[in-house]
C-alpha cells in the first residue's frame, strides 16, 4: 500500500536526493517548508547549497503541473507542495501554530484525518518526532545514509589457527583463507591456538584470496613508530599507493592523524609520490563559540588548525623516543609550507575545485555528512590519495550523530572496494592519563 511521507526541512537540507528516496509512494512537502528553505538559500555553506538545490528541483517539476496536485516521478512516486485546510483544529493549545515545527505536524494531521493512506513524518528533529508520536502520528528519522555504529565495519579481524598454521606463514609470507569471509586489504590478528602470545599480523590479498604479510618496516617513518598491532595496519594501509582512500576511525589519543601526517611526510618529501600534503578539517568548534576573529585569513584559521600543528610539532620535535631533536638537524614544518610542499587549509574552499597529485588528509570527518564527504572524495584528481580520520563518537556538528556522518558513511560504502581500506584503533596512546581519560569519562 502506497504512503504519504511528510518531510521536514532539515531532511532536505541534509540531503537533496532525499526527494527521490522513497520509491513509489508519495513524497509531501508543507508549504512552511519552502518559507524555511527560502530563509536558508542565501547562506553560503552546505545548507545554503542544498537549500537552493533543492529550490531548482521543485521549481523545474513545475513544468510537469500543478505542484498543489501532485507530480508524477519516473520512480512511479509523487512530490506534491501541501496546505492544510485548517491548521489550528488537529493541535492541541500547548502548540504554538506560529512554529515551522507545528505546521508541519498540521499537515501530517490534515493528511492521517482525510486518507486512508498511512502517513509518516520523516525528520531529523529528535523533539518533532516526540510531539508527533504524542499526537498519534507515525515519525521516523531519515536514515537512508544512517550506518548503525555497533555494526560499524572495523577492518580488523581477530582469527584463532594453529601452531603450525603460524610457523608457515612466517616461512612462506602467505595463507590461504578458507571458511572466513574478507573484505579487501582487510586486517587480520593470527593467534595460536594454544598460545596467546604467539601471533602473526596480516592483511587480506583479494585477488589471490590468500594472507599476506604486513609491509611495515622496522625503522620510524619520520620519527614515528607503530606502538601496537592497529597502529601498524593504519600504517600498512596508508603506505600502500594502490589504495587510493583509507580511513582511520578511533577514540582520541589513537595516534590516526599523527600517523597519516608521518606516511604522507614520507611519501611526498622522501619518496616524491606525490606533488603536495594537503592537510583539511572541518570547522566546527567544541561547546560555545567564541565569536569573531580578527586577523587575515592565515590568523583566523590559526586556532582551527593547531591540532594538526601540535602533530606536526611533535613530529619535526622529537626522535620518536621523547627526545628532543637537536636544533638544526632536521627540516621544520613552516620551511616545507614555505616551498608549498605542506599545505592546511579549511575545507571551506574545497567545492569546485581538482586535487590531482596530492596526499590529502581529511582530519575530523566524523563532522562532515554524507554529501560533505562525497563532495571532498570527488575532488581527488589523478594520483591523489585520500586519507579520512577521525572519531564517531565526538561529534560537534548538531546535525549529524554517530550513526549518519560522512566518515562511518565511507567506512560502510567503501567496505567491499579493492581501492579502499580502513582501520579502527581502540588503544590510545597520547598518554596514561589519556587513555585513562577515554575509557572511563
Amino acid at each position: 500500500m502506497k504512503k504519504y511521507y511528510v518531510l521536514d526541512t532539515n531532511v532536505l537540507l541534509h540531503d537533496v536526493n532525499s526527494l527521490y528516496a522513497f520509491a513509489d509512494n508519495d513524497v509531501v512537502i508543507p508549504i512552511v517548508v519552502i518559507e524555511e528553505l527560502d530563509r536558508f538559500k542565501k547562506d553560503l555553506n552546505e545548507i545554503g547549497r542544498n537549500a537552493r538545490q533543492v529550490s531548482r528541483i521543485l521549481d523545474t517539476l513545475r513544468s510537469k503541473g500543478p505542484l498543489y496536485k501532485g507530480i508524477d516521478l519516473e520512480n512511479g512516486g509523487t512530490i506534491r507542495v501541501f496546505i492544510p485546510a485548517q491548521r489550528t483544529s488537529h493541535l492541541p493549545p500547548e502548540l504554538i501554530i506560529d512554529k515551522a515545527d507545528n505546521q508541519i505536524l498540521c499537515v501530517a494531521m490534515d493528511l492521517k484525518e482525510n486518507s486512508d493512506k498511512p502517513v509518516i513524518l520523516i525528520t531529523k528533529d529528535t523533539n518533532l518526532r516526540i510531539k508527533a508520536d504524542a499526537l498519534g502520528l507515525q515519525a521516523k528519522d531519515y536514515e537512508v545514509d544512517r550506518v548503525e555504529i555497533s555494526e560499524l565495519y572495523e577492518g580488523i579481524t581477530k582469527l584463532t589457527v594453529s601452531k603450525s598454521k603460524i610457523d608457515d606463514f612466517y616461512e612462506t609470507g602467505s595463507m590461504k583463507l578458507e571458511g572466513t569471509e574478507a573484505h579487501p586489504h582487510e586486517g587480520f590478528i593470527l593467534v595460536d591456538e594454544n598460545n596467546e602470545k604467539h601471533t602473526a599480523l596480516a592483511r587480506f590479498d583479494k585477488e589471490s584470496n590468500c594472507l599476506t604479510p604486513l609491509n611495515v618496516a622496522k625503522d620510524s617513518i619520520w620519527s614515528i613508530y607503530p606502538r601496537n598491532a592497529e597502529q601498524r595496519f593504519a600504517m600498512d594501509l596508508l603506505l600502500d599507493d594502490s589504495i587510493k582512500l583509507v580511513s582511520l576511525a578511533g577514540k582520541a589519543g589513537t595516534g590516526k592523524t599523527l600517523i597519516a601526517l608521518a606516511v604522507g611526510l614520507r611519501k611526498v618529501v622522501d619518496e616524491e609520490v606525490y606533488h603536495r600534503l594537503l592537510v583539511s578539517r572541518p570547522i566546527f568548534p567544541m561547546g560555545r563559540d567564541i565569536g569573531y576573529l580578527p586577523g587575515d585569513i592565515k590568523e583566523k584559521l590559526t586556532p582551527w588548525m593547531q591540532p594538526i600543528f601540535d602533530n606536526l610539532e611533535l613530529i619535526f620535535g622529537t626522535d620518536g623516543k621523547g627526545k628532543r631533536k637537536r636544533e638544526g638537524k632536521h627540516q621544520r614544518y613552516t620551511e616545507l609550507m614555505g616551498e608549498g610542499i605542506l599545505e592546511i587549509e579549511p575545507l571551506t574552499y574545497i567545492r569546485g575545485r581538482s586535487i590531482p597529485n596530492q596526499y590529502l588528509i581529511i582530519d575530523e570527518a566524523q563532522n562532515l555528512t554524507p554529501h560533505e564527504i562525497k563532495t571532498i572524495i570527488t575532488r581527488a584528481g589523478d594520483n591523489t590519495k585520500v586519507v579520512i580520520t577521525g572519531d564517531p563518537y565526538q561529534i560537534d556538528n548538531p546535525y549529524i550523530d554517530s550513526s549518519s556522518n560522512g566518515l562511518t558513511y565511507v567506512v560502510e560504502r567503501f567496505k567491499n572496494e579493492e581501492i579502499a581500506g580502513h582501520a579502527t584503533l581502540s588503544k590510545g596512546e597520547r598518554s596514561e592519563l589519556a587513555e585513562v581519560a577515554a575509557n572511563i569519562l
